[in-house]
């Protein structure tokens, strides 16, 4: 089935249609430092048929957010994100790339915010109009093409996001949830949780296999230990330092890896089944080492580095299947629901931010220091 959206196909973003009312956001003027980070008065969005309006709960921060202002996606940009955040002349010579974003040039200016809970309070069509009042998370990654297909588009990569006070979408895309999790909870699920279910699915994890993940304590490392366990997978993690390493056991791995150790020495070669890593980097030739014959690796991002070093020999010998995962599947964000609302999986939540922090809960992510997700709450008079 092929998803209608109000999409204006020269510019591959939501056309925008706007109101006298104003709304506060944080729109990223192009690709840069924090400076690119402008809180302000906006347009309220005004729906069309087949959208719904939502009041933006909580936003979680992510690192696609960073990578897209920075210009990481670009194939020429060969540094992890925290060295380009880093580095003023780096962001300088990305920001001069047109191939920067997730579908090559990002609609700038924008405004970014790739996960949302929130609540509806607009439908335009009659048969949405149960979703009014409802809490609700927004699939983020649409499948524009239908479900047969691989191509894909994304809030907040491609149109406009949740970093704001209110945020419109296709009906199609928003979820209702019954839980008693909090906002600034459920505003960690959307992107981390939806990106590890669909790694831990296309990377067929199941009862008895020994999955490794590699960077445990961030969002999507903590939520991929989660949904193996859920499985009933044996799960081994890596994480540094003995604070982030006691929280990836509460999350139930079973095994944790000091990240400063050599897993390949620790855990020896052909010791595991499938391997989550969205960290890549040096590591990622001996982690290919650890996997037995037959071994799946699934990937979602690379934020210690994207060029890494591959002896073909090492996966055609043992017949391993190298996994790339971006586009969501369709089982995905359904399987998410139901998780939550029986209570299978919890929020990884390390902080909330207002909205207007925006800066500094970025910088907080590029620290690494924190375990789990950080997440943005618009300030509502209401």
């Amino acid at each position: 089935m092929k998803i209608k959206l109000n999409i204006n196909k020269d510019k591959n973003r939501f056309d925008v249609k706007t109101g006298d009312k104003t709304m506060k956001a944080v729109v990223t003027m192009g690709n840069g430092g924090y400076e690119m980070l402008e809180y302000k008065d906006v347009p309220m969005p005004v729906i069309s048929e087949g959208e719904v309006l939502i009041k933006v709960l909580a936003a979680g921060v992510n690192n696609t957010e960073i990578n897209t202002r920075l210009g990481w996606y670009s194939q020429k940009v060969t540094q992890s994100t925290n060295t380009l955040s880093t580095d003023e002349n780096e962001v300088t010579d990305a920001a001069e790339e047109k191939d920067g974003g997730w579908n090559n040039e990002t609609p700038f200016p924008f405004i970014q915010g790739t996960d949302c809970a929130g609540l509806v309070v607009e439908a335009k069509d009659q048969a949405d109009q149960h979703l009014i009042g409802k809490r609700v998370l927004i699939r983020a990654c649409i499948r524009h093409e239908g479900f047969e297909s691989r191509e894909n588009i994304w809030m907040a990569s491609d149109f406009d996001g949740a970093f704001a006070q209110y945020v419109k979408i296709s009906a199609s895309e928003v979820f209702p949830v019954e839980c008693d999790w909090s906002d600034a909870e459920l505003g960690t699920i959307p992107c981390a949780y939806a990106t590890s279910e669909n790694m831990v699915q296309r990377s067929g994890v199941k009862a008895g296999d020994r999955v490794y993940v590699a960077g445990a304590s961030g969002g999507v490392g903590s939520a991929v230990v989660q949904l193996a366990k859920r499985r009933g997978a044996y799960v081994i993690a890596a994480a540094e330092g003995e604070d982030k390493i006691e929280r990836v056991r509460s999350y139930g791995a079973d095994e944790v890896v000091d990240y400063g150790k050599n897993a390949l020495e620790v855990l020896g070669e052909m010791s595991v089944d499938i391997i989550i890593d969205n960290v890549a980097g040096d590591n990622f030739v001996n982690n290919l080492k650890m996997l037995k014959r037959g071994g799946r690796y699934a990937s979602s991002g690379a934020i210690a580095g994207p060029l890494v070093e591959l002896d073909f020999r090492t996966m055609y010998l043992r017949d391993l299947t190298l996994v790339g995962c971006t586009g969501w599947d369709e089982p995905v964000f359904p399987s998410l629901i139901d998780a939550i609302e029986k209570g299978e999986i919890k929020p990884a939540l390390s902080k909330a931010f207002p909205l207007s922090d925006i800066v500094e809960a970025q910088k907080e992510l590029v620290s690494r220091k924190h375990v789990g997700k950080l997440v943005l709450i618009p300030e509502h008079e209401d």
